[in-house]
């Protein structure tokens, strides 16, 4: 009897917690689709996710020819997009370019600029000079979570982190309920840039962008998120919800907003 209390009394702090989480939802899995119910309302932004794996020779001209290209369809007025940022990867898959999009305007802001590149004698040749340099490509559209901050241009320089999770399917409402509370133990530096859900392409699919001065100051302020309060017990809900997780640490090119 004693030993069974023992364990009863060392368990109940955890059964709280447990029973506390159940509480602090804000949104009903049950009334609306995942999108509307996650995503940012007072915007309608669509988010493009591009990652090609570049043939080792190629990277350098690869780079030199998407910054004499990409740029000229960022500045364009009627194209109704923007660049984010643009990176290779540095640690994570070698001869990686990654480039992220804003459609401001959502679906049908992305029809239109499709529709106008493929008028664009200059962005199909870029296409067919860029196909001869790549060893895969895939691409994913992606909404912004309501609860982190809007992805705008920085100074830098800085290194990146692209943490992407593959969730369990079903979770995602539970992701983003946990991470309301979780993302406010991680601003205290600047380092949150954007978190994204995948809407087509891989599905389930969660990307936190991070900013940071050095692989150091990465280390530190990590490792300063477990001394708060509260840190430990949302990593401990949320890793049960993940099935894979990969984290690329990249580097801007000149011409990314994102420095």
């Amino acid at each position: 009897l004693t030993c069974r209390g023992l364990v009863s009394s060392a368990s109940r702090p955890r059964e709280d917690s447990w029973l506390k989480s159940l509480f602090v939802r804000k949104v009903d899995p049950r009334k609306d689709a995942h999108s509307n119910l996650l995503a940012k309302r007072e915007t309608s932004s669509l988010y493009k996710l591009q990652i090609h794996n570049v043939k080792p020779e190629c990277l350098d001209a690869y780079n030199k020819l998407c910054q004499e290209v990409l740029p000229k369809i960022h500045e364009e007025k009627h194209y109704p997009c923007a660049l984010v940022g643009t990176w290779n990867t540095w640690y994570g898959e070698q001869d990686q370019a990654v480039h992220l999009w804003r459609y401001e305007g959502g679906y049908p802001a992305l029809n239109e600029v499709m529709s106008k590149l493929r008028q664009n004698k200059e962005f199909t040749e870029f296409r067919k000079e860029r196909g001869n340099m790549l060893l895969s490509r895939k691409n994913q559209l992606l909404l912004e979570f309501s609860f982190w901050n809007e992805p705008v241009p920085r100074e830098g320089p800085n290194i990146y982190e692209l943490r992407s999770y593959q969730l369990r399917p079903g979770t995602m409402i539970e992701w983003g309920n946990y991470w309301a509370r979780a993302i406010r133990f991680r601003q205290d530096n600047n380092e949150a840039v954007g978190g994204f859900f995948s809407q087509i392409g891989q599905l389930y699919m969660v990307h936190h962008l991070w900013a940071y001065k050095d692989l150091q100051t990465r280390e530190d302020i990590r490792n300063a998120a477990w001394h708060k309060p509260g840190w430990d017990e949302l990593v401990y809900y949320t890793v049960p919800l993940i099935q894979e997780m990969e984290s690329r640490i990249m580097i801007p090119l000149k011409i990314s907003p994102l420095q």
